[in-house]
């Protein structure tokens, strides 16, 4: 089953001028459901407008859009808002967590909006994403008390609070040190293999190399993907797949 799918999608921004700019060009993608999925390409190739533009956070200028077989731009805003609220959680690079709450609060405010469960159900949640991000005994610091890799598992956990079907990511590990990036990737896996399908950009292929299929954007199009297949962390892989994600990246010329 697919869980996103595009048919001829095309984005155009205007350039101001009276002219339009295309961005996106007949972008024909299949997301299967439970698969980890991670965009490449060079700075200006599309890849996190592709990401904004998959989860309605931007729209189409034409095609197709199905997110678990329903076209997004047949929804209004207030549906969308609700589908993006249930069904898809978000890590951008810049956090947007809200200063004026403490950790527990930033991650519980969501799911107190959708209340699609009870708010003690809500709190028994954070508490288990805490722990497994090994972030429960920062529940009651404030954001500007903690490092950039605690804030992002703050993020992480954010984003998982209402069990979303889909999570995306928009370089989530790009201010982080190469430690932190590790052990963010390594939450990330951990929340695929429990089933959550994921799709990221990332310019990293340390990163990249913990996907199972790697998508490579250029000027606008789907120019080439890579299977890597799923990483299995405890056959001790990834340096290795990094290496073959290298060279695959190498041999691309357009």
């Amino acid at each position: 089953m697919h869980i996103l799918e595009t048919k001829g999608l095309n984005k155009t921004f205007s350039n101001g001028q009276g002219t339009q700019q295309p961005v996106l060009k007949e972008i024909n993608l299949q997301i299967p459901q439970g698969e980890f999925t991670a965009v490449m390409g060079p700075s200006g190739s599309g890849k996190s407008t592709l990401l904004y533009t998959l989860s309605g956070m931007d729209t189409m200028t034409a095609g197709s859009v199905l997110f678990k077989g329903q076209e997004i731009s047949a929804l209004s805003e207030t549906e969308l808002a609700a589908l993006r609220l249930h069904s898809m959680g978000f890590i951008f690079q810049q956090m947007h967590l809200l200063k004026n709450l403490n950790i527990r609060d930033n991650i519980i405010l969501s799911a107190y909006r959708a209340k699609k469960t009870s708010r003690r159900a809500i709190n028994a949640r954070a508490a288990d994403l805490m722990k497994r991000t090994g972030i429960s005994a920062l529940a009651d610091r404030g954001i500007t008390e903690v490092s950039g890799g605690q804030s992002q598992r703050v993020a992480i956990c954010r984003a998982l609070i209402n069990q979303p079907d889909i999570l995306f990511g928009d370089e989530p590990t790009g201010a982080l040190n190469s430690k932190a990036a590790g052990e963010i990737m390594e939450i990330l896996g951990e929340i695929n293999r429990s089933g959550t399908t994921i799709l990221l950009v990332t310019h990293d292929a340390k990163v990249a190399a913990g996907a199972e299929r790697v998508l490579y954007m250029l000027d606008g199009r789907m120019a080439s993907e890579h299977w890597l297949g799923k990483y299995h962390k405890e056959k001790g892989d990834l340096k290795q797949r990094e290496e073959k994600l290298s060279s695959w990246l190498r041999t691309l010329e357009f």
